[in-house]
């Protein structure tokens, strides 16, 4: 039996400006109002308004709160400053990837993670059950949070219009309480575009105020709203990982090229720390694929899934790929043999339906954004 999808506390405003709507994740969300590759270029030049109210916030307070999500995750929640934010992930036992999340640390004792939108429930799970013999709790507040997200090199003076929050000395991956266009929220300076930008959380009977209110002061900038089409063609130009495509339980953070997350010399143990040391070693002595660019020399569009070729034998698969508004050309993030994964290297392809089209190794991230 099917369940009907969740809607934000903004689907009928989303309706009204005409967006397509779409299932993500168990939720009816924007994928697009009217040309994706104009929302992606709205944010690359001026600023995009995002609703991203399906993503999963899990409070956890207790004196023994930072001790607890640095056994329950691999990062060093310990050493997060009040106001900062710190990018993790939580693993199974065998250093699998469950999530990455972002863990805000909000006061002394009391910190926010936040899931991605089809991992939510299974993160409230793990944490709850691990939680055991820590004075920690942690609390589903999923519903306590509606998110919208100012993003684009215009987002700082979209926000200085409807804030008097020191903007200015919020520094990247920091949050802090303030009042955004007469509404209360905690202003994180984070975002998944590659972009500057905000994310705001605030209590869902005011995100149709809020939603209005950054439409006004963005219209002399240029904002329009923004789907999740764009935002993926965003995050990939940006090389940023996404569940269920570059990062799966089948893979360790060191599999991924993110075992820099993961911290060995804190105190006390954690979930998956044998596995992870193992597989650490594992990508000192032998690495494992690397994930690499791809760069299209046609116009077919690699997706994700297609095998990654070379000298007639498979190399790899692309784990995502899309058209580049910024580029003009396909692009695509893929696990390739360490052997092919240099930058230049000659004679990759991608088997697109049967054919081999040439594609350009590259390093990741394709696009930067200037400072």
């Amino acid at each position: 039996m099917s369940t009907a999808p969740r809607l934000t506390a903004l689907d009928a405003l989303h309706r009204s400006l005409g967006a397509t709507m779409t299932d993500f994740a168990g939720w009816d969300m924007p994928l697009r109002y009217a040309s994706e590759r104009d929302e992606h270029n709205a944010v690359r030049t001026r600023a995009g308004l995002f609703d991203l109210s399906h993503m999963g916030e899990i409070t956890v307070t207790g004196p023994e709160a930072a001790a607890f999500l640095s056994y329950a995750l691999v990062g060093n929640i310990a050493t997060v400053g009040n106001g900062r934010a710190r990018y993790t992930m939580i693993v199974q036992e065998d250093g699998g990837i469950v999530d990455d999340l972002i863990v805000y640390r909000l006061g002394e004792t009391e910190y926010m993670v936040v899931a991605n939108a089809g991992n939510a429930q299974i993160v409230l799970d793990a944490l709850t059950g691990r939680v055991g013999g820590f004075d920690a709790e942690v609390r589903d507040d999923r519903d306590a949070y509606a998110l919208l997200a100012v993003q684009g090199p215009e987002s700082p003076a979209i926000m200085k219009a409807v804030t008097d929050a020191d903007l200015d000395g919020l520094k990247y991956y920091a949050g802090l309480p303030g009042t955004v266009a007469g509404v209360p929220a905690l202003i994180a300076r984070t975002g998944y575009t590659g972009e500057d930008g905000f994310e705001l959380f605030v209590a869902p009977e005011h995100a149709e105020q809020l939603w209005r209110a950054l439409t006004e002061a963005g219209a002399p900038h240029g904002l329009i709203p923004c789907g999740l089409s764009c935002r993926d063609t965003l995050r990939l130009e940006a090389g940023m990982p996404l569940y269920g495509h570059e990062l799966t339980t089948a893979l360790t953070p060191f599999d991924a090229g993110l075992g820099r997350v993961v911290k060995f010399e804190k105190e006390g143990d954690f979930v998956g720390r044998e596995a992870l040391k193992a597989a650490a070693e594992r990508a000192e002595s032998a690495p494992p694929r690397k994930l690499v660019g791809l760069i299209a020399e046609g116009r077919r569009v690699p997706r994700a899934g297609f095998p990654v070729v070379a000298d007639g034998k498979v190399i790899g698969e692309v784990t995502s790929g899309a058209p580049s508004p910024t580029l003009g050309k396909p692009i695509a993030m893929a696990y390739v043999d360490a052997a092919f994964a240099e930058p230049g290297t000659e004679g990759v392809g991608v088997d697109i339906r049967g054919t081999h089209e040439p594609y350009e190794v590259v390093a990741l991230p394709f696009y930067k954004r200037q400072k």
